[in-house]
């Protein structure tokens, strides 16, 4: 008998591993498959994508050759299903096998289920003794994290959380606890579409530290604010809810129209334009400017555990090209004495403290932030007065994404 979960996650991982397609792209071309399938789907590959150099550690002994790589993508989802997933061995190496027939790859059927009884055999033993944090994640990656590689990559083994920012005035949704910096936190794995308020528009998703660049804008009423590369709306949210006039500049039209629809839903107003933030130029110059620059989103692994497997060393030289382009763009927008908050969900220095240098070529004068400016995140303030977030800060509380964030005069 096919299993549609299993089915589903074999194309999530083909998707990201042979065609280099990102995960959530992936799962929204899903058609055909009960919503609840699909979900299941999505949390088998992403554990497999999360966990991949410890599953095919432990594959490995039972291989006596490397098989095709549609032929891995089964043994990995096996064994996430046993060693993960704490799937019945019975049904994880049945529908192992089924999947394998049913891929047209029934030559290696035996093998499959050769090796899966071997793993369930062996057990979650099977990965104690494993260097899981260095095994999960590329040399590149590690190498770039310095000092703090292994702290960062131990907090990725882990799924995270559901994040909320409240709608001023509103409730949080019960079972949910506040954090330090105003976001409520709730268990992974939390369907926020069955939260109570939902429908309401009075909350919407953002990871803590996400939500930290629109608060360290400081946002007054009246202000005439841009929100740049805006979607999906989350920091337009933060600023309009604060009675500034917001204009969110997005290129993208479908993560526009998503923005428009998010917006609509917390019914909060915002002026938008479907235009390349690089290029436009406001008629008008604004009081302060939000960038959150397209990057690498190294920072935000822990939700999207595609990334390692899709950004490359030199995918950082590009963007950061690009991002000293939207500094510069960023920068003309600024009346004299506007401030700029520049931000990536980022690890890579390359993205954020070295791109600096950019910042002080274009008009603007560094604002560190202080004590003061960062309530309840102190310990994420650096010498410089940047703020950089890593998802091994909060470990207690289940971490938060990595971002950078930097403040700027226009002289």
């Amino acid at each position: 008998m096919r299993d549609p979960t299993r089915e589903a996650a074999f194309d999530l991982l083909s998707a990201v591993l042979d065609r280099r397609r990102p995960l959530e792209e992936a799962l929204d071309a899903q058609s055909g498959i009960e919503a609840r399938d699909r979900a299941a789907g999505h949390r088998l590959a992403a554990a497999v994508l999360r966990r991949m150099g410890s599953l095919d550690a432990v594959l490995e002994p039972f291989l006596v050759k490397a098989p095709p790589p549609k032929v891995m993508h089964i043994l990995r989802l096996g064994a996430a299903a046993l060693l993960l997933l704490e799937t019945p061995p019975h049904a994880a190496v049945a529908t192992a096998v089924e999947l394998t027939r049913a891929r047209g790859l029934a030559a290696f059927a035996k093998m499959v289920n050769a090796v899966l009884r071997r793993v369930a055999e062996a057990g979650p033993a099977a990965l104690e003794g494993l260097d899981g944090p260095r095994l999960d994640t590329p040399g590149w990656l590690w190498s770039a994290w310095g000092k703090d590689a292994r702290a960062i990559a131990t907090a990725h083994l882990r799924e995270a959380p559901l994040d909320l920012s409240i709608m001023p005035g509103r409730e949080a949704p019960d079972g949910g606890m506040e954090l330090p910096t105003g976001s409520w936190r709730y268990p992974a794995g939390t369907s926020v579409t069955g939260l109570s308020g939902f429908n309401e528009g009075h909350f919407w998703v953002q990871d803590a530290a996400a939500a930290l660049p629109a608060r360290l804008l400081a946002a007054q009423p009246g202000e005439r604010i841009a929100d740049l590369c805006a979607a999906p709306g989350g920091k337009t949210a933060q600023l309009a809810a604060t009675g500034a006039h917001v204009t969110a500049v997005e290129r993208d039209p479908k993560r526009l129209a998503r923005l428009r629809e998010n917006l609509a839903r917390l019914t909060l107003s915002a002026e938008t334009i479907e235009a390349d933030a690089i290029q436009w130029r406001p008629e008008a110059p604004f009081d302060a400017v939000l960038l959150d620059a397209p990057c690498s989103a190294t920072g935000t692994i822990r939700r999207h555990p595609d990334v390692p497997h899709l950004k490359r060393p030199r995918d950082i030289l590009a963007l950061a090209k690009q991002q000293d382009e939207f500094i510069a763009a960023a920068a003309a927008m600024l009346k004299p004495g506007g401030r700029l908050i520049y931000a990536v969900c980022s690890l890579q220095l390359d993205e954020g403290p070295i791109r600096m240098r950019a910042a002080a070529k274009t008009g603007l004068r560094p604002a560190p932030f202080t004590i003061e400016d960062a309530p309840g995140i102190t310990e994420a303030l650096t010498p410089e007065g940047y703020l950089r977030t890593t998802p091994s800060l909060w470990p207690d509380l289940g971490g938060m994404d990595g971002f950078f964030v930097a403040r700027f005069i226009r002289v």
